[in-house]
């Protein structure tokens, strides 16, 4: 399987014992079969379904975007779009809040950046830690269907380096299905939501990417290849790269 196609649940994706099942798949014999409605993936034997709908579940290590709803003593209560809201302690942002201080720093209807942290199926734990993380007061908010996310962010970055890149933007999205969207000029933001739209408009399409590209040049005017975004991407990792040494 060359293109990523979409399958319904019961749909057998491929046959043969040297394929693993992973996210929204199960093995019947030696058939992979999938779980939910959406696109089968198979990359290096391991088959996936990226889901085409349903809702968001947090996982440990997702990056959320949210608004805080409540301030207690202990920390600040976050709305991110889950079955339920999340809890960011006192303890994990990166300054000490004395007692009192605590809508000095996040108040209500503040937006945030954060990633989760832990999560128990009855907790959720967050943390503004990380850089990057923190309170959102500039640019624009995109809100999609969060199983449209791995399409935005494409394979190991490789469709949210190509908007940036058309754009100038700076880009953080959310597994919840905010995306986060900055620049000096405005008229990049706005290109940058209709590609990040045009995008989820088309996430089910086979061969995205061209069709992405093809719409950057035809609203935008520019000529950009995925390729050449990913090749310089490396480029600057390598030269990025400190020999192991933390700076």
């Amino acid at each position: 399987m060359e293109e990523r196609k979409i399958v319904v649940p019961g749909e057998t994706i491929i046959q043969g014992d040297e394929f693993l099942p992973g996210d929204g798949t199960r093995r019947e014999d030696k058939d992979v079969v999938a779980n939910r409605f959406g696109l089968a993936d198979i990359s290096d034997k391991l088959i996936r379904v990226i889901p085409l709908s349903g809702v968001y579940v947090p996982r440990r290590g997702n990056v959320i975007i949210g608004t805080v709803v409540g301030v207690t003593f202990k920390g600040w209560i976050i709305d991110f779009g889950s079955h339920m809201n999340g809890f960011l302690n006192v303890a994990e942002v990166p300054r000490y809040i004395g007692k009192g201080e605590l809508r000095d720093y996040f108040d209500f209807g503040d937006l945030i950046c954060a990633g989760v942290f832990a999560t128990d199926g009855n907790n959720i734990d967050l943390t503004v830690k990380q850089r990057g993380f923190g309170k959102v007061d500039t640019g624009q908010v995109v809100n999609v269907n969060p199983n449209k996310v791995p399409r935005i962010i494409g394979k190991e970055g490789s469709m949210v380096n190509l908007i940036k890149a058309a754009t100038g933007c700076e880009i953080t999205v959310g597994q919840n299905g905010v995306v986060w969207v900055g620049s000096e000029k405005i008229e990049d933001e706005l290109n940058a939501r209709k590609i990040i739209e045009f995008i989820c408009d088309n996430s089910f399409v086979s061969g995205l990417t061209e069709k992405v590209e093809q719409f950057i040049e035809k609203e935008l005017g520019k000529k950009i290849s995925s390729r050449d975004v990913q090749s310089q991407q490396e480029e600057n990792n390598d030269d990025n790269y400190d020999g192991g040494v933390s700076q």
